[in-house]
């Protein structure tokens, strides 16, 4: 048995799966792991849901923002937006279905035995693995529930960004929602800034990537997210992967093979608007 870790896949159907013939992926007795936003931006969104969701139990998935954003289009409660290609998908006859399986996934994954954990954005580092679980499990009970609609409408916007245990109700989880799907900078004390999106070299002091911050779930256990395209799957510290090497954008889907510690890359068909990628070289252990 395999185990594969690929990047966002933003509607790259077939880049996804030339991706996994490369390396012969047996959804029998391999494991799949994808970092989330499966949709938008790219051709096949609705071809990605319908071939993951047919992996079943082959596959280990978590729910990135724009997969989030989709079901909060579908409810009703945000726009369609021609540039997120999401149209063939909510016109499908097996829209609802489709809908009600992604809204029954998780935000977070957590293998003990290989201490590998993956989410969205990643992990902040005001949280230690045992809060990560509690808060990533709270959301995904609310998403899963017949008022999904009700959380969805007040899940947008920037605040809170500072993590307490004290934090409660619609606040408590907008700021795990925000932490597992749409972090990227943070302040020293692990505080999150969700206004910059620049590159890593970039953003002005005193913020930092939230990887660049020591936290204790990234002493015991790899962190793998995607998220981050500029990142270009580079610059982050031993034990830290980013696998999101912008596909949707021109870029490449990027695989890693975790018991080889190997990666892949697949060219997205798109004429580039990101600079050409590489396989990233960081360490995996």
């Amino acid at each position: 048995m395999s185990t594969y870790l690929i990047g966002d896949v933003h509607g790259c159907y077939d880049e996804l799966r030339a991706l996994l013939k490369q390396v012969s992926f047996n959804p029998e007795q391999d494991i799949l792991w994808l970092t989330g936003d499966l949709v938008a931006r790219g051709p096949g969104s609705l071809d990605v849901l319908r071939y993951v969701k047919s992996l079943g139990d082959s596959v280990r998935l978590v729910l990135g923002n724009h997969d989030l954003h989709l079901l909060a289009v579908y409810a009703g409660i945000s726009r369609n937006k021609p540039k997120d290609r999401l149209t063939p998908l909510l016109e499908a006859d097996d829209a609802d279905e489709l809908i009600n399986w992604l809204r029954r996934q998780p935000l977070l994954q957590v293998d003990e035995e290989k201490k590998l954990v993956m989410g969205h954005a990643g992990i902040t580092p005001q949280w230690d693995i045992e809060t990560a679980k509690k808060c990533a499990r709270e959301v995904e009970s609310v998403i899963s529930s017949d008022s999904y609609p009700l959380f969805l409408n007040a899940m947008y916007g920037d605040m809170p960004n500072n993590w307490s245990e004290a934090l409660s109700g619609l606040a408590r989880l907008r700021f795990s929602t925000n932490a597992l799907t749409r972090m990227r900078f943070c302040f020293p004390n692990g505080q999150l800034d969700m206004i910059c999106k620049d590159a890593p070299d970039s953003a002005l002091p005193p913020l930092k990537p939230w990887f660049n911050i020591a936290g204790p779930v990234a002493r015991e256990y790899t962190i793998v997210f995607g998220h981050w395209a500029s990142l270009e799957g580079k610059g982050t510290p031993e034990g830290i992967i980013g696998l999101d090497t912008g596909c949707c954008w021109g870029g490449s889907l990027t695989l890693l093979h975790w018991e080889e510690q190997r990666y892949y890359v697949q060219a997205s068909n798109r004429q580039s608007t990101l600079a050409e990628k590489v396989p990233p070289q960081q360490s995996a252990s």
